[in-house]
């Protein structure tokens, strides 16, 4: 076995043996406690909500993946299901938005951040997810333009690190929901469109 192939092995092992990834296939958000308000809404997703994937190089040590898979749309439909009556999710560019519907939520991702123990110095795993959350009315004006600055940690378990991190992460989610919803009650912006319509 020459020298070259035998390098070539050893880098790959290195390679494979210094990353890890984490998938989230569904943040199990609990049942969300709400008061429907009745209008008829469409959500449109970015192309990225379906396959949303986050790296990052801890220094000296290996790359971290959390690959968000189909988690955030789960999020925001089961945020926006338990809100409104009504909720349609956009698929195609080309479908008409805005004067079909009362409103029209256009979330999206602004950043995403993570540290495990190598950097935090603690025993801990957590993870920053800022999402953004855009409403129009019915002739396409925007009336909300939420930032929503969630926040998720775990100690380390005798189970893997990649599972620590992942339920960092659906904290953060759910804590995503949480804010969200909190704002959602808060505003009186929806319903003073809606009694402009």
């Amino acid at each position: 076995m020459n020298t070259k192939y035998i390098l070539t092995i050893f880098s790959l092992v290195i390679i494979f043996g210094c990353s890890s990834q984490v998938k989230i296939d569904n943040p199990n958000i609990p049942k969300l406690l709400v008061n429907q308000m009745p209008y008829d809404v469409a959500i449109k997703y970015p192309e990225n909500f379906n396959n949303f994937l986050h790296e990052e190089k801890v220094i000296g040590k290996k790359t971290w993946q959390v690959d968000f898979s189909h988690s955030n749309k789960l999020l925001f439909n089961k945020i926006f299901q338990s809100y409104f009556k009504k909720v349609t999710v956009i698929e195609s560019s080309e479908e008409r938005l805005y004067d079909n519907f009362n409103f029209t939520i256009q979330p999206s991702i602004d950043a995403t951040e993570f540290s495990v123990p190598e950097q935090s110095q603690d025993e801990t795993f957590s993870v920053w997810i800022r999402y953004r959350v855009k409403i129009f009315d019915h002739n396409g004006v925007e009336i909300i333009n939420w930032p929503i600055s969630a926040y998720g940690k775990t100690s380390t378990t005798t189970f893997s690190d990649d599972n620590d991190l992942a339920n960092a992460a659906i904290l953060a989610m759910r804590d995503a929901a949480a804010l969200i919803i909190l704002q959602l009650e808060k505003t009186n912006k929806l319903a003073l469109s809606a009694k402009q319509t």
